[in-house]
């Protein structure tokens, strides 16, 4: 493993395309995790009484009627139009990858997606009667967008952007578009294709003006694209097809017990060998599971078919427009106090171990440990290259995984709808992240449980070897 796998996983770690693209991911948090909270608070003083309280109505009340209004618009200029800012995060951080100019790489990035997502509908439909002649002078000078010419309606929506290409839906085409224009702008930077200015020009302008052929060009690039797409499919987007061929099919794929928990599998062995697993596969965990979030949460705060809450999440299910398994659900069922739950290691130490090296190390660790923080258990005890923690390190979050999918897909528990902060304390965390589900801590504790009687034979066997040699204790 070490031979093979090793330098594998740092090269994984050092590839500078998926490092942006996991910096990407991690600079639009400002932004996600308002939109998230604002989310959270909305499902627990608008959505989670309902069920006790029939006849309860948030938008009725006085201050929680505003509370609720004032979440929406956070959620309005975040997660609404989590895509912008995605786009934006993505080309900075791509550009910055390459030693380029990363303020117009995001730029580049952000136009190159705007440009090819819907700028309003147009249609034209036979109304099948004529209509009288003071209602069609009425709609057609109201200036709406809409016409009508004797029995004919005609609709040309332009200037009206389409909020379902801004959010999450976009991410992946974001991926594809904006990682192509930035990557050609960042190309042609190095290859000093630019404007060149006189010294005595401000760094500022000068700055601006050599990112103007590469930007222009890498947008012009986009847009023939974009043209040629929209000839070759008789006006469809590019962003359409790549969600309806691309997006929704892989995020189909990951939704089986096997894919997650080869995941899952990955982001242990990476620890193991001392490697941050989680930061390793941000990419897949963000770029996949992430999104898959994200539209668990617009779903929870729009509705879908008429019904709210988590009831809109799963009936969007149904269609595959939601999904049961999302990035919180690692956090919910796997990550207790940390990659491989090792907070239950904490207990299982403090109840079965006998090695003061061991409880040292626990005492100092269980602090973290309940805000999901666990180098000083990883590196201290450690748990990285120690050959008698491999085994419940990796079988652990495999069956809790295991567990905490099953129920969701069981219908025992809702699934995670709401972004919370990894720091906020197991079972607590999986309460929130599931738009405040009962049942959710229960299953967390199930997992908790069964996870400490998988690591407490290890801790015994670890009394075994002296500290020192590691050798057995014939003392």
């Amino acid at each position: 493993m070490e031979k093979h796998i090793l330098p594998i996983a740092g090269k994984i770690g050092a590839q500078k395309h998926l490092v942006a693209l996991r910096d990407a991911f991690i600079g639009t948090m400002p932004a996600t995790m308002a939109g998230a909270i604002a989310v959270m608070i909305n499902a627990i003083i608008r959505d989670l009484p309902p069920a006790f309280w029939p006849n309860y109505d948030g938008s009725t009340i006085p201050v929680i009627r505003e509370i609720i209004s004032v979440n929406g618009y956070v959620w309005n200029g975040t997660l609404a139009i989590a895509g912008l800012i995605f786009a934006f995060s993505w080309g900075f951080n791509l550009a910055r990858a390459y030693n380029v100019n990363d303020l117009a790489g995001g730029i580049v990035a952000l136009a190159a997606f705007i440009q090819g997502i819907s700028f309003g509908p147009s249609s034209s439909a036979d109304l099948g009667i004529k209509v009288p002649d003071a209602v069609a002078e009425a709609i057609n000078n109201a200036e709406i967008g809409a016409t009508i010419d004797g029995s004919t309606l005609n609709v040309n929506l332009w200037g009206w952007l389409k909020l379902g290409h801004l959010d999450g839906n976009a991410y992946f085409t974001i991926m594809i578009i904006g990682a192509l224009a930035t990557i050609i702008y960042a190309k042609l930077m190095l290859a000093n294709i630019t404007i060149k200015m006189p010294d005595q020009v401000p760094p500022a302008v000068s700055k601006a003006f050599a990112a103007i052929i590469p930007a222009a060009v890498a947008l012009y690039v986009v847009a023939i694209i974009n043209f040629a797409v929209a000839q070759i499919t008789d006006g469809q987007l590019l962003i359409d097809l790549i969600q309806k061929y691309i997006a929704e099919p892989f995020l189909g794929l990951t939704q089986g017990f096997g894919a997650i928990a080869l995941i899952q599998v990955a982001i242990q062995i990476f620890w193991f060998f001392g490697i941050h697993g989680t930061n390793v596969m941000a990419p897949v965990l963000e770029g996949i599971f992430g999104v898959a979030q994200l539209k668990n949460i617009n779903i929870f705060e729009q509705g879908y078919n008429g019904v709210k809450g988590s009831a809109a999440v799963l009936e969007a299910i149904k269609d595959g427009k939601a999904y049961y398994w999302v990035r919180g659900s690692f956090d919910a069922y796997t990550m207790f106090g940390g990659s491989g739950g090792t907070i239950v290691l904490l207990f299982a130490i403090f109840i079965f171990s006998k090695r003061a090296d061991y409880l040292t190390v626990a005492k100092l660790s269980i602090g973290p440990g309940f805000f999901n923080i666990n180098e000083p258990v990883m590196f201290g005890l450690p748990i990285v290259l120690n050959p008698i923690m491999f085994i419940p390190f990796i079988i652990a979050p495999v069956v809790t995984t295991a567990i905490g999918y099953f129920a969701t897909i069981g219908g025992l528990v809702n699934p995670v709808s709401q972004q919370v902060p990894w720091v906020v304390p197991p079972v607590l965390l999986s309460f929130l992240a599931t738009g405040a589900d009962w049942r959710a801590p229960i299953v967390t504790l199930v997992c908790i449980v069964v996870s400490f009687f998988i690591w407490v034979p290890f801790v015994i066997a670890a009394n075994k070897m002296d500290p020192s040699l590691g050798e057995p204790d014939n003392k």
